[in-house]
């Protein structure tokens, strides 16, 4: 029941859905009370010009995915844990597993393990059957990364998790059986990674950043405040920055709802 409530109640605090809320409001106050309307709808257009706003996403981007930038080259470590999050199962008409945007972690993850940075590659996620099934993501990654040459027998799975949280308990299980002793590396988006850090550190953990799928890189920081073309083209509302936007509200309120239950 935690996990549907922690992600339906979300819903009506990100921009599309508050300014669907304050629609709705405006609708049912039309009538009785047509100044609180008129309050709602102002309300609702301004949540959808500032959660939709490219400065605003690049702000927001910026605070979680520079936290932890490696200062140097990664250094080797007992394993590489990779989160799920960024595939898609081989369901018709797929021909077979697809990666989504943050699909970076799998591929970044199986890139680290060819670099020899360490000798085994833990990958934690499972499928939630309400949100379209399908074979737990940890067994998908696993299908990349032994197409990028990590051999089978060096790749264990966490297949239950459904949360952060969840994957720090499950992976701190397969280094216990497995006698996996000392630093590893943390692979998962940069804007996920200050939430996922405290949570694996929270379980004993010693977790080395390694994040991956950046949004916001220096020349996209510098192009922001380029030209006056790109500064009037960046006041403008953009569906692509409503989405981000939402993911990064997504990790602040999970890391406060985290913090409350003591999981960081």
């Amino acid at each position: 029941m935690f996990l549907f409530i922690s992600k339906l109640l979300p819903l009506f605090i990100y921009p599309l859905g508050l300014a669907c809320a304050l629609m709705v409001a405006a609708l049912i106050w039309m009538r009785r009370r047509p100044r609180w309307a008129r309050g709602a709808i102002v309300s609702a257009l301004v949540v959808l010009i500032l959660g939709s706003n490219p400065w605003v996403s690049y702000g927001l981007a910026r605070s979680l995915e520079w936290q932890n930038l490696p200062q140097s080259e990664l250094p080797r470590a007992q394993a590489i844990v990779v989160l799920g999050g960024g595939t898609k199962p081989g369901i018709e008409p797929r021909p077979w597993v697809e990666v989504s945007e943050a699909g970076d972690r799998i591929l970044y993850g199986a890139l680290l393990y060819r670099q020899g940075k360490a000798p085994y590659l833990i990958l934690s996620g499972g499928r939630i059957e309400w949100k379209g099934g399908g074979p737990p993501e940890s067994a998908d990654m696993a299908k990349i990364a032994e197409a990028m040459g990590v051999p089978p027998e060096v790749i264990f799975q966490d297949p239950d998790s459904h949360n952060t949280h969840q994957n720090a308990v499950n992976v701190r299980k397969i280094l216990d059986a497995k006698n996996i002793k000392g630093p590893v590396l943390l692979v998962t988006s940069a804007s996920h990674m200050p939430r996922s850090l405290g949570v694996f550190r929270r379980q004993g953990i010693e977790a080395i950043p390694a994040p991956t799928d950046f949004f916001l890189t220096q020349q996209e920081l510098e192009e922001l405040q380029g030209t006056w073309q790109s500064r009037l083209l960046n006041l403008l509302p953009d569906a692509y920055h409503l989405h981000k936007i939402t993911q990064n509200l997504k990790e602040y309120i999970g890391g406060g709802v985290y913090r409350l239950r003591g999981w960081i």
